[in-house]
């Protein structure tokens, strides 16, 4: 298969673009590899000229940190990575702000937290920050805040908030630049003769599991870029998976007629915000197992999820957590927010939502999760 069919359609409607620069494209012996920001500051530049919107995710700041304090290695405690953070996110800004200035556009810090796509609140908050720098025709800078995070409220990886990132915006497009050229049927650092996959249509857990450390087409980072652009594709939100290494790669990239990276479709129409937000944001508090009657209803009917079908609760949560949806054969295709505590869903179990008032002796809801605070997952 190839991106010929898909690619120019969908540059051609992408206005609003997220753009991942990978540790392995910033990577440098002063920890920073200032002329290779400057050259894809020089192309983010020229998007920006054609009236694109960008938005730039970073690494680099504990690297650059490291390098700045001159320190013989890595630190290893989470206080010394987050201290080498702070220094080093100072250096980072410093550079894509010269960079960007070079060539008369403004950029903007920002720094985010799960939390941050967690709360709604504060979702909302960080989403009209980010509107306005777009109105603005300034360029946003993001990158984890790993000077205050904690485990609890980690991203896990700049991949991860690349496509958070992209939901937030509502993007047209992700672009994540790797040091590798896309996705290969092996790791092409090992393999000489590795093929590249130009084109995905559903990264599906196979594919997760071939990608991942051990697996066949394992590149070390490849499976949470994989991941990454699943979540973005269930949101509508097309990712393309290039080397950023590469001299000209955004021209090329977003150049209708030239083949260049891995290029992963989109599935099906964008989530309403709302929607957006429970898939792809909020982190499970806990499980539902459900029988297969409400599975179907809430599959085929889209009804929400009452009571009488739940089967199990598993984890401890509050009122309005996000929760997974799982069937009896065990397999997650929903979330969804919950009206009810874990231990109040205990005692209403398997009963009529009639029943629930004289389980608990008062009643919030007839359902267990509304079909509008309902997300169905695309396998």
């Amino acid at each position: 298969m190839t991106q010929h069919a898909h690619k120019p359609a969908l540059l051609a409607r992408a206005r609003r673009v997220v753009v991942k620069i990978g540790s392995g494209v910033l990577a440098h012996a002063d920890g920073l590899h200032r002329l290779r920001i400057a050259a894809l500051a020089d192309e983010i530049a020229a998007l920006h000229r054609v009236g694109r919107e960008v938005v730039v995710v970073t690494s680099g700041a504990v690297a650059t940190g490291v390098a700045r304090l001159a320190l013989a290695q890595r630190p290893r405690t989470i206080p010394h990575k987050q201290a080498a953070a702070a220094v080093g996110q100072i250096g980072v800004m410093a550079a894509y702000e010269a960079a960007f200035a070079a060539r008369d556009v403004r950029v903007a810090q920002v720094l985010l937290t799960r939390d941050d796509f967690a709360n709604r609140h504060r979702y909302l908050n960080a989403k009209h920050a980010m509107m306005a720098l777009l109105e603005w025709r300034v360029v946003p800078v993001v990158n984890e805040n790993d000077t205050v995070v904690v485990d609890e409220i980690k991203l896990g990886d700049n991949d991860n908030l690349s496509a958070l990132t992209a939901v937030l915006i509502e993007a047209d497009l992700l672009v994540i630049l790797s040091d590798v050229a896309g996705l290969h049927s092996a790791d092409p650092r090992k393999v000489a003769d590795a093929v590249r996959i130009p084109l995905v249509t559903a990264v599906t857990p196979e594919l997760q599991a071939m990608a991942g450390v051990g697996g066949p087409l394992g590149t070390g980072g490849m499976v949470t870029k994989l991941v990454a652009a699943k979540k973005a594709a269930a949101s509508g939100i097309a990712t393309i998976i290039a080397d950023g290494t590469q001299a000209g790669i955004l021209a090329t990239v977003f150049d209708p007629a030239t083949e260049i990276g891995t290029l992963v479709l989109p599935v099906g129409d964008r989530l309403a915000s709302r929607k957006r937000w429970i898939a792809s944001t909020l982190k499970p508090g806990g499980a539902l197992v459900v029988d297969d009657g409400a599975r179907g209803a809430i599959t085929a009917q889209g009804r929400s999820l009452l009571p009488s079908g739940l089967r199990e609760v598993r984890g401890t949560f509050g009122v309005g957590a996000c929760v997974q949806c799982i069937g009896l054969d065990g397999r997650e295709f929903a979330r969804g927010l919950v009206s009810y505590s874990a231990g109040e869903l205990d005692k209403i179990k398997g009963r009529h939502s009639r029943e629930i008032e004289a389980a608990l002796g008062y009643k919030v809801s007839d359902e267990i999760i509304h079909r509008d605070d309902l997300v169905l997952l695309r396998e």
